[in-house]
């Protein structure tokens, strides 16, 4: 079945998924939730895409969260799919790298998807925040725990007990946004990144994301070290071809023809 609410492209082993509801901001609305736990999935289980891409459709917003107008219609909350809320927040065992492309706004539940991915680059007339609080609500989409865990407690503290939403620039400065710049550079810096990403062994990748989650899960930096052999993507990256391909093509002075696998 063709998607309605989102679109998805893979191209040059990137995936792209885009928000595609642009007259309501990118809300979410339940059948929205089942296309993005869909096309998560697909991307996870395809061995030639390395990397995804989230961006939202229109000029005005990534993800405005929940529909709420969706929520009040169906007169009670139609839970989320398996991967929790827009299938993507609750993915932790997903080591392939994900970038969140902000234009324009990015609030509740659409920070929360901003969050959950591993950069976010941003135009400079981008903002952040979790509003949940003026409308009764929580942001239990892993919002409140992320964010604490990325820019500090203080920081998360003052934005999430406030209800306060943020520009691009102090979501860099905080530390939760990778990069901002100019709109009409947005799509050269996202490539940028894209191409940076890309020239590295994606099975290494792999790896390095997961010792990065599971490090802070280990009782010392010494536990880390020593454990990280045995984590599922770092014992797949040292028996991969592409980790006797990096030095072979060193050697013969070529580009690498990285393979994931």
């Amino acid at each position: 079945m063709p998607n309605q609410y989102i679109n998805v492209n893979q191209s040059n082993h990137v995936t792209t998924i885009e928000l595609n509801r642009p007259e309501v901001m990118n809300a979410i609305n339940p059948p929205m939730h089942d296309e993005l736990q869909t096309a998560f999935d697909a991307f996870a289980a395809a061995d030639d895409q390395f990397l995804c891409v989230v961006k939202g459709a229109g000029d005005r917003a990534f993800c405005a969260g929940s529909d709420l107008k969706a929520i009040a219609n169906a007169g009670r909350h139609m839970g989320y799919p398996k991967h929790g809320y827009a299938g993507l927040i609750e993915r932790y065992d997903l080591n392939k790298p994900l970038i969140a492309a902000v234009d324009g706004f990015a609030l509740g539940g659409g920070f929360e998807i901003a969050l959950a991915c591993d950069m976010i680059i941003a135009t400079d007339r981008s903002s952040f925040g979790l509003p949940e609080p003026l409308v009764g609500a929580v942001a239990l989409g892993g919002g409140i725990h992320r964010l604490a865990r990325q820019i500090g407690l203080k920081q998360a503290m003052g934005m999430v007990l406030a209800a306060d939403r943020v520009s691009a620039e102090e979501g860099f400065r905080m530390g939760f946004v990778n990069e901002v710049c100019p709109t009409d550079g947005f799509e050269a810096t996202l490539q940028k990144w894209i191409d940076n990403i890309l020239r590295c062994a994606p099975l290494a990748i792999a790896a390095s994301k997961e010792a990065i989650h599971q490090g802070f899960g280990e009782s010392s930096l010494e536990a880390a070290m020593t454990n990280q052999e045995q984590y599922p993507a770092f014992a797949k990256w040292r028996r991969s071809a592409d980790a006797k391909e990096g030095p072979l093509a060193f050697a013969e002075k070529r580009k690498p023809n990285w393979q994931g696998r």
